[in-house]
């Protein structure tokens, strides 16, 4: 998520502000009691989750990544890196923070565990030949984009997130990855702009 996610969906923002709001007062009552929680408390962060990011795995907003189907090794260090400061995006920043540590392992087991949603026939359609770039990000990102330990699932994200996210790289606006951040500074933004919108296709 990023900076156009924020300015296109205040109402959605202030709704899970309203919620957190709500949870953090639970919170507070079992601060006493580190790592407490109902199920229920954690389910409701779920719902919350849910309201960006799309009950079904796809945002209505394209700039929002999907996460059900994710790495689960990738989710747990981005809400870490949430957490930590170490990437900040305003409405994920107090996400992360309302999870304990127990709750973030398993915030991110249960997108993994969800399946990757199915590829619209349209995009399918429109596959188009890998540019030349390509084959670096395959490295770690592994062939087809399918993702893995060293890295995320990037087959399928829609191409406002992909492009957007290897901007901030670029820019130095994302730096919770060093290889990304060099990797992306050396591609130039009409390359960039081609793997997004291969990528998005696969």
């Amino acid at each position: 998520m990023g900076r156009n996610m924020t300015n296109n969906h205040v109402p959605t923002v202030f709704g899970v502000l309203v919620v957190l709001a709500a949870l953090s007062v639970s919170a507070n009552a079992a601060e006493a009691i580190p790592n407490s929680g109902s199920p229920a408390e954690f389910d409701a962060k779920l719902l919350v989750c849910n309201v960006c990011h799309g009950e079904s795995g796809i945002s209505k907003n394209a700039t929002i990544p999907v996460l059900s189907g994710q790495q689960e090794s990738y989710l747990v260090k981005q809400l870490h890196d949430f957490q930590s400061g170490a990437r900040n995006v305003e409405v994920m920043s107090w996400m992360a923070t309302i999870l304990s540590p127990t709750e973030l392992g398993s915030a991110a087991a249960y997108f993994a565990k969800k399946s990757w949603p199915a590829r619209p026939a349209a995009a399918a359609a429109a596959a188009a030949s890998p540019p030349a770039m390509v084959a670096v990000c395959e490295v770690c990102h592994q062939q087809n984009f399918v993702g893995g330990l060293p890295a995320p699932r990037l087959a399928g994200q829609s191409y406002d997130y992909l492009v957007d996210a290897m901007r901030r790289f670029a820019e130095g606006e994302r730096n919770n990855s060093g290889d990304m951040t060099k990797i992306m500074a050396a591609i130039s933004p009409a390359e960039r702009d081609a793997m997004a919108r291969y990528i998005s296709g696969l």
